[in-house]
């Protein structure tokens, strides 16, 4: 299983920005899918957005499409999601986790991850 650990999280107004790392101790991320999941204080985990490990493929579930953006940097061994126009059910906790380069697919959403981070909490509120 690899270590891995989410970093950004925070607290911002209605409509603002933040930017989530995921990174891994000692390894590369570059072969490996990379999901980012959420968890809403009494609601069941919901994946956000995902990206593959070969062709770079990227997938938005609803909530995120148009305006969170998932991208990786090689050479940081880092994925990231970049949530703008930030709303209070935004809220939760966010994870990331990694499986097998082709574990993200646009046909379906898999939840199967083998190795998950710890959470970084975000909070949208006025």
């Amino acid at each position: 299983q690899l270590q891995l650990a989410e970093s950004g999280g925070g607290l911002v107004h209605p409509g603002g920005s933040l930017r989530l790392s995921c990174a891994a101790s000692g390894v590369t991320l570059d072969y490996y899918s990379i999901a980012w999941f959420r968890q809403a204080p009494g609601k069941e985990r919901e994946g956000v957005a995902c990206i593959s490990g070969s062709e770079e493929r990227t997938v938005y579930r609803d909530a995120a499409k148009g305006r969170f953006t998932i991208s990786r940097d090689g050479a940081k061994s880092t994925v990231y999601l970049q949530m703008n126009s930030l709303q209070p059910e935004d809220t939760g906790v966010y994870y990331c986790a990694a499986d097998s380069y082709s574990h993200c697919t646009s046909y379906v959403w898999r939840m199967d991850y083998g190795s998950w981070g710890q959470g970084t909490q975000v909070t949208v509120s006025s």
